[in-house]
């Protein structure tokens, strides 16, 4: 699991972000097809992440909203992890109010990535200038 929620700066309608090593997209989308097509607005589709092939695949149940990500290299090197933990530890560097202010640009609507480098002052594309910042 990636994203806000594992690292405390979730809202109310944000959803629960599960990324997976994925050797074979066929089968993958296969699986979870069959195991969550029968969820309210599934929908999966292909794509490419940073020119990296990817499958998403979107529903919700009563709780949350889903989406599972899958890339055929190690989810430890997914952009989507290294983007939390970086995150987490900037957290735990900056302190509470620093956590407040990301929670009150996402709830204006501010993405998480654009969030912390608008917070940080960073410059160009939120998602690679994050990515910049691991140690």
């Amino acid at each position: 699991m990636t994203g806000t929620i594992p690292i405390g700066i979730d809202l109310p309608e944000s959803d629960l972000d599960i990324i997976c090593e994925c050797q074979n997209h066929s089968e993958f989308k296969t699986y979870l097809s069959e195991n969550f097509s029968n969820k309210k607005d599934f929908k999966i589709y292909s794509t490419k992440q940073n020119g990296i092939d990817s499958i998403i695949a979107e529903f919700k149940t009563d709780n949350f909203l889903f989406e599972i990500f899958g890339q055929n290299i190690p989810t430890e090197k997914q952009n989507a992890y290294q983007h939390m933990i970086i995150e987490n530890r900037i957290l735990k560097e900056k302190g509470s109010e620093f956590k407040q202010k990301v929670k009150e640009l996402k709830s204006k609507g501010i993405k998480t990535e654009p969030a912390f480098a608008k917070l940080l002052g960073l410059n160009g594309n939120p998602y690679s200038e994050l990515l910049k910042l691991k140690k």
